[in-house]
């Protein structure tokens, strides 16, 4: 087996099929408990952080980006998260990237309830964007992940939903999840959207559940850690050993993920 083929399988070991479903999902009437409509002239540094922890050591899942602060901005009312094919060694952190990009992460955290996300992503062979919850500290993946929304460009236009815990995550092959086609994810804004409850997390676009875990499974924690708030992130990543399964588009840069806007009604 060759060793892209090799790495095209691994990577697909990364995605879920287990859990599908297809049923209606709906965002309250209500007025959200918290929103950012990226209505402003800058990104609100009081509702997020930018994430650039691992930049002199390399990211997770070895991902090829330097998250930098000026590689996002407000334009036009939305979130513009834009990924370049450019080496900054004049910053102090710098690791060696030769792309950059930039991760957001909500300071406050949030639990139950209702998300949505109005995005439109970018579909270049390299690029990987994300919108996922982490709890603010713990051992990954003891204390769990949410993805909400996951992309691999080398896959356009599929989406994925993924849960990973101690008992169920992709190190084992047992993670959770499932995915969907939607044609126009990189020409059209769609909903993405998650419903957090004590006893289920259902994930669908535009109003449609297309994942649902239920906590019905023995193992306590391992099983289900999804009982404290968590932060929001949203991220457009390079490579890795997903989203550059089959290599890195540079022709195709720059790229962008925009986010018009990010609601949250609280589970009551």
């Amino acid at each position: 087996m060759s060793l892209l083929i090799l790495m095209t399988v691994q990577a697909a070991n990364l995605a879920a099929t287990n859990y599908s479903v297809d049923v209606p999902m709906e965002a309250p009437s209500a007025a959200p408990d918290w929103a950012d409509e990226f209505s402003g002239k800058r990104i609100n540094t009081a509702i997020w952080r930018f994430d650039t922890e691992r930049n002199a050591q390399g990211w997770f899942n070895h991902e090829l980006q330097y998250y930098a602060p000026e590689n996002a901005r407000i334009e036009q009312g939305a979130l513009v998260i834009e990924a370049r094919r450019e080496k900054l060694p004049s910053k102090r952190d710098w690791g060696g990237q030769a792309y950059t990009s930039a991760k957001l992460v909500t300071r406050k955290t949030y639990g139950y309830g209702f998300y949505e996300v109005r995005a439109k992503l970018p579909c270049a062979r390299g690029t990987w964007p994300a919108i996922w919850l982490l709890p603010p500290d713990g051992k990954w993946p003891d204390e769990g992940e949410i993805d909400l929304m996951e992309m691999v460009g080398w896959q356009p236009r599929i989406v994925h939903a993924t849960l990973h815990t101690g008992a169920f995550n992709h190190s084992r092959g047992t993670q959770r999840g499932a995915e969907k086609l939607v044609p126009t994810s990189c020409a059209d804004f769609h909903l993405y959207q998650l419903d957090w409850r004590a006893d289920s997390i259902t994930i669908g676009v535009d109003g449609r559940a297309y994942m649902r875990v239920n906590n019905d499974q023995p193992g306590g924690k391992p099983a289900w850690p999804f009982t404290r708030p968590y932060n929001l992130i949203l991220n457009l990543a390079i490579g890795g050993d997903w989203g550059g399964a089959k290599g890195i588009d540079d022709a195709a840069l720059p790229q962008r993920m925009t986010v018009d806007y990010v609601r949250y009604w609280e589970k009551r």
